[in-house]
């Protein structure tokens, strides 16, 4: 601290804290898709501050907890406030537990990954990251607000599926993420062609294309854990069938 600060990534950072709280205060008044549209704005900063970081090489620790900060408000509370205001509000305790849960589950989430950076934590994600979680509640309130102009008065899917965000936060499952991408090497030139085609179909109808790859990296990493486990038990029973 005595030594001063990097402006850049920090001054990132709290650009995406700003649209998290911008969120929040949006989705108090009522306003669900702008809210929405805030995370996702937070998301994309959230992604830069690290990137210029370590492209500058100007990481620091000061960084790494007011980046830890900054993911609570926008990715944690913002979108604990939307949904349970979108929806969640009509099932009274059950609703305010299902938001308080997804915040917790968030925090829990952001501090074991600060331990695991600098003993465990691989490529990989241990756990659902809270950004791609936080993505996930906007997008569906993007894609349900360009077909209906209310919202929905008490979806239970919505619920379940806001417990099981917050549970997918602190469990043990793998998620990838953008950091195993390596931007330095040389890709194949269908790896180019794949991204045109990604922001083709962004282009066409926005809200269902960002609701569409939220879903498929939700399903996606529950898929793929799931084929871990099933091939880590038949491991196991042909190591038992092997034993004497």
């Amino acid at each position: 601290m005595k030594k001063g600060i990097y402006l850049l990534p920090n001054g990132l950072t709290l650009c995406g804290m700003f649209f998290g709280f911008y969120a929040a205060l949006a989705a108090i008044k009522g306003d669900y898709v702008r809210a929405a549209w805030a995370i996702l704005i937070a998301n994309v900063f959230d992604g830069l501050d690290g990137w210029v970081a370590r492209l500058t090489n100007t990481t620091t620790k000061f960084g790494l907890e007011l980046d830890s900060l900054s993911d609570v408000i926008a990715f944690g509370i913002a979108p604990a406030i939307l949904v349970y205001t979108w929806t969640l509000s009509p099932f009274g305790r059950i609703g305010s537990a299902a938001a308080f849960l997804y915040v917790a589950c968030g925090a829990l989430r952001l501090a074991r990954y600060n331990i695991q950076m600098v003993s465990t934590e691989k490529l990989s994600f241990t756990g659902l990251p809270i950004p791609g979680a936080a993505t996930v509640i906007a997008t569906i309130v993007i894609f349900y607000h360009s077909f209906y102009d209310t919202p929905p008065e008490r979806s239970l899917p919505v619920l379940v599926l806001t417990i099981m965000l917050s549970l997918f936060m602190i469990s043990t499952m793998r998620f990838h993420g953008a950091k195993e991408i390596d931007l330095k090497k040389r890709k194949p030139f269908w790896v180019l062609v794949f991204l045109v085609i990604i922001i083709f179909i962004i282009m066409v109808h926005p809200p269902t294309a960002l609701f569409f790859f939220a879903m498929a990296y939700l399903l996606w990493g529950i898929i793929e854990n799931m084929y871990i486990y099933l091939n880590k038990r038949k491991l196991k029973r042909q190591l038992k069938k092997e034993r004497p």
